[in-house]
């Protein structure tokens, strides 16, 4: 099965380009579109109907763009949209959403942090997730004010680290031995936590985990782009200047109005 239409990726920002980067790495035949929604960032800040009104929005510049499948890469926007997204469009969505299983199923202290957005820690879909795990002490941090550093670039800075070290320290007083990472901007993160993380806690994010899944949907259900030369765009609504940085300055970037 051949399809050599792109697959489409959205955000609230640049985060999602960490789950772009998984996807490009196992399917680098495939043409993809990424929206860096950032005008709107962060969206774990949004009531419901806000965010579906922004992944509506997303989902139908990406279809103008004849995209053949979408990946939500937004954890908020995943646990609030998705359902009303499948319901709406015909095209498959793939989702992402923390990764809580792994972390529990492999948890031997029974104690495991999540580190994420309000947006995603009050959906419904991710309550419904905890309660399938009654045996394992969930210990759920949302992550005031790091979206908005990463948007300005600001992920390396003293603040990061500070508002890091108040999420994290309870979580290891705790006797956390897993950290999932449930926002696609977190783990941008990843070398600022590693600091802060005793060596023996580990850390999990879902971007492996949905590349393979936007394998599996493109092989059974979709089609593999068979065209020599796939092309990757860029669009961002706001200075692209971070998220060109993000990506080493190695693809153009286009500034638009979605």
């Amino acid at each position: 099965m051949t399809n050599n239409n792109p697959i489409g990726l959205f955000d609230s920002g640049i985060g999602g380009t960490s789950i772009w980067t998984k996807i490009h790495q196992l399917l680098p035949n495939e043409s993809t579109i990424y929206l860096a929604d950032s005008k709107n960032a962060p969206y774990g800040q949004k009531s419901k109907d806000e965010i579906i009104a922004l992944s509506i929005k997303n989902t139908e510049y990406l279809l103008n763009q004849n995209s053949k499948l979408i990946v939500v890469a937004c954890n908020t926007a995943t646990t609030n949209a998705i359902k009303e997204l499948r319901a709406k469009y015909d095209v498959p969505f793939i989702g992402i959403e923390p990764a809580l299983k792994p972390a529990v199923n492999n948890s031997e202290t029974q104690v495991i942090g999540i580190l994420a957005t309000k947006g995603t820690l009050n959906s419904e879909l991710f309550n419904k997730a905890v309660k399938l795990y009654q045996d394992t002490t969930i210990i759920e941090q949302i992550g005031y004010g790091l979206v908005q550093l990463i948007e300005n670039g600001d992920m390396n800075s003293p603040e990061m680290f500070e508002l890091l070290k108040t999420y994290l320290n309870p979580m290891i007083k705790a006797n956390i031995d897993y950290l999932v990472l449930g926002c696609s901007h977190y783990p941008y993160l990843i070398p600022q936590i590693k600091k802060i993380l005793p060596p023996h806690i580990k850390i999990i994010d879902s971007g492996e985990a949905v590349a393979r899944q936007t394998h599996t949907i493109l092989k059974e259900k979709v089609g593999f782009n068979v065209s020599e030369k796939p092309h990757t765009a860029f669009y961002t609504n706001t200075d692209p200047k971070v998220l060109s940085e993000i990506l080493n300055h190695e693809y153009p970037i286009e500034e638009r109005d979605f």
